[in-house]
């Protein structure tokens, strides 16, 4: 699966556009990329070692050990990673490190999970989504932030969340737009393989197709949800997605 990445055109692309594209053409959607000679695992853990020797624990590090947390390596690997090279690395640079990956790697459960999720997005986390619960594994939030023209609502999924199958049925247009804006996820349709959801990621769903999204085991997961304008629409939830299909995709 290649690597997408846009940090580069979006800081430096006017003022240094070679370098941007070489940031996110070369070194992420190609050697990032290259899964068949590194697992991303394996290359987030060379990475965060090579920035912790050089004393480099800026923005950069942060958005790397993310992306180490995000590529499986756990709470328990990242202490171990940071105290066998801080005997080579400097151990002040170990010091340093660790202050940043105790922020990245906290418990995602709890108030303390949810209000760092708060932080990586712009949108209120809402309310509990009571309305709603019985469709829905676990606890998910909603908050509304349109409800003219086109309704636009920010639903929120605690770690292992998801709603039950459902579909939208429409007469004539109809659908949903989700605009996935933090943590990750996952959407499924019937009959096909699960999609894994990132921030940045759109999925398009027509009327009539049977699927559903949420959260990934071991992460907080929000999406925007646009209702597209349609004749006679309404939704079908149906059965509860079984923790055996769910357990399958982490």
């Amino acid at each position: 699966m290649a690597v997408k990445q846009t940090a580069g055109r979006a800081a430096l692309g006017e003022f240094a556009p070679k370098f941007a594209q070489l940031n996110d053409d070369v070194l992420f959607g190609e050697v990032w990329s290259r899964e068949d000679k590194l697992s991303l695992r394996d290359r987030s853990l060379v990475t965060v070692v090579a920035l912790m020797a050089q004393g480099l624990v800026d923005s950069s590090f942060q958005y790397h050990l993310t992306t180490a947390k995000h590529n499986g390596i756990t709470r328990q690997e990242i202490a171990e990673i940071l105290t066998h090279a801080a005997f080579y690395a400097g151990w002040p640079k170990a010091w340093a490190a660790f202050r940043m990956a105790k922020e990245v790697w906290a418990e995602d459960d709890g108030e303390d999970g949810k209000a760092m999720h708060q932080r990586e997005m712009v949108f209120p986390i809402g309310a509990p989504n009571d309305g709603f619960a019985r469709y829905f594994v676990g606890q998910s939030y909603l908050q509304p932030l349109s409800t003219s023209q086109v309704g636009v609502y920010n639903v929120t999924f605690e770690p292992g969340c998801r709603n039950n199958w459902h579909i939208h049925h429409a007469a004539k247009g109809g659908g949903q737009i989700l605009v996935c804006v933090a943590g990750r996820g996952y959407y499924q349709e019937w009959g096909r393989e699960a999609r894994e959801l990132h921030p940045g990621d759109v999925v398009n769903i027509p009327p009539e197709v049977k699927h559903w999204h949420g959260a990934a085991p071991d992460s907080w997961f929000s999406h925007l949800a646009l209702e597209v304008p349609g004749e006679d629409c309404s939704n079908e939830w149906l059965e509860a997605v079984t923790d055996e299909v769910y357990g399958k995709l982490s």
